[in-house]
């Protein structure tokens, strides 16, 4: 009973807190409604069926998540790429985890990336969601001040139901209003819509290339560490090879980016899960059962969002991310010395500014990482 309780908050608070983020992405790269729902299923069939299976052949609880950080940078990403050109960038994202899988040389190297840096970025990429939060403010004071007083008292007596509580909090309020609804033909169970990837390099770089990192160095080294702490010895090379192949075979269904689970991992991977470490593993089989049920009614899931008001999406995503936004912030800034560089990408990323077609994050990247180098330079 308490493997199956500790795998249903684990869905819960991963599906609950930031589908809607996920939906907002979708939409911002030109999924069609259709589309949107096909990239909710397929990321819940990613995470649930590698989940289980490698739960079982490993014997650890292997729980695995959608990127939150990389759905938000897709959320934010202004070059206007069409649908195919964005699936595109997923498959190169994915196969950037694959090599990373492969030659472990790399993922050492890719582990020694400066945290203060690529923590930046992901502030840079989350804070302008959590500053919509407060511009809802001026238009529905009520649903606003309402959501966010849910969201901090919940912190305060139930931290882990925080994001749910809102999430039903908000459906509450928009039912009482006459504002919940499903998009007509939507149907009751999830679906897979298939695009036929477009390559571009501009989207390699401004867009796949980052998604990479973040995930890489937000979510999966995370995640890794997790289950150590845990008291496990995951193979790194096997778990990000199979995250990375996931997300390469379902990227023309939608998903962009499949990864070991950090904040979830917790609730899931603990004594408290399970009392017998060596049979913990059932959780992470539990856990991806319940995102292939997920999977199979993704339509009307993701329906709610896609026709949802702006602002109670706004208030929804904005509140999802400010725990991930502190955690960033706390990382870029935790080693005095790389303080500067840091701040000059999480200013440049933030800013949204665009050049020859790249966006912000990559420019971030540069702007970090030379600001890095002239640094160490100076003091050698």
């Amino acid at each position: 009973m308490s493997a199956l309780t500790a795998a249903a908050v684990g869905v819960i608070v991963g599906f609950g807190g930031t589908v809607a983020l996920v939906v907002q992405a979708g939409q911002n790269l030109g999924a069609s409604p259709l589309q949107v729902v096909s990239m909710v299923t397929a990321l819940c069939l990613g995470i649930g069926v590698p989940g289980l299976l490698l739960s079982w052949r490993l014997r650890i609880p292997v729980i695995l998540a959608w990127s939150t950080p990389g759905a938000a940078l897709l959320a934010a990403s202004t070059l206007g790429l069409d649908w195919s050109t964005a699936v595109g960038a997923f498959i190169i994202a994915g196969l950037l985890m694959v090599v990373v899988g492969l030659v472990p040389a790399i993922g050492r190297l890719a582990a020694r990336i400066p945290s203060a840096i690529a923590s930046a970025m992901l502030a840079g990429v989350l804070l302008p969601f959590v500053i919509k939060l407060f511009l809802v403010f001026p238009t529905d004071l009520a649903l606003a001040a309402g959501l966010t007083a849910v969201f901090l008292i919940a912190r305060r007596l139930a931290p882990t139901w925080a994001l749910p509580l809102v999430l039903v909090s908000t459906f509450a309020a928009l039912a009482f209003r006459g504002q919940l609804a499903l998009p007509p033909g939507g149907g009751l169970f999830g679906a897979l819509s298939p695009a036929v990837p477009h390559f571009d390099l501009k989207a390699a770089i401004s867009l796949a290339l980052p998604l990479f990192l973040v995930t890489l160095v937000s979510q999966n080294l995370p995640g890794l560490v997790v289950l150590r702490t845990a008291g496990y010895e995951p193979p790194p090379g096997p778990l990000l090879l199979s995250t990375g192949a996931a997300t390469v075979l379902l990227a023309p269904f939608g998903v962009y980016g499949i990864n070991m689970a950090a904040i979830v991992a917790a609730i899931c991977t603990g004594p408290e899960a399970h009392p017998d470490k060596d049979r913990r593993w059932v959780v992470g089989v539990i856990y991806g059962g319940l995102y292939l049920v997920a999977a199979a009614f993704a339509a009307p899931l993701a329906g709610l969002f896609i026709v949802m008001p702006q602002g109670a999406l706004a208030l929804i995503t904005g509140l999802a991310l400010i725990g991930p936004l502190t955690g960033a912030l706390v990382g870029a800034v935790g080693e005095p010395q790389d303080r500067e560089p840091a701040i000059l990408t999480f200013a440049a990323t933030a800013s949204g500014v665009a050049m020859f077609g790249i966006g912000s994050a990559f420019w971030g990247l540069v702007i970090g990482f030379a600001a890095l180098a002239a640094l160490r330079w100076r003091r050698r």
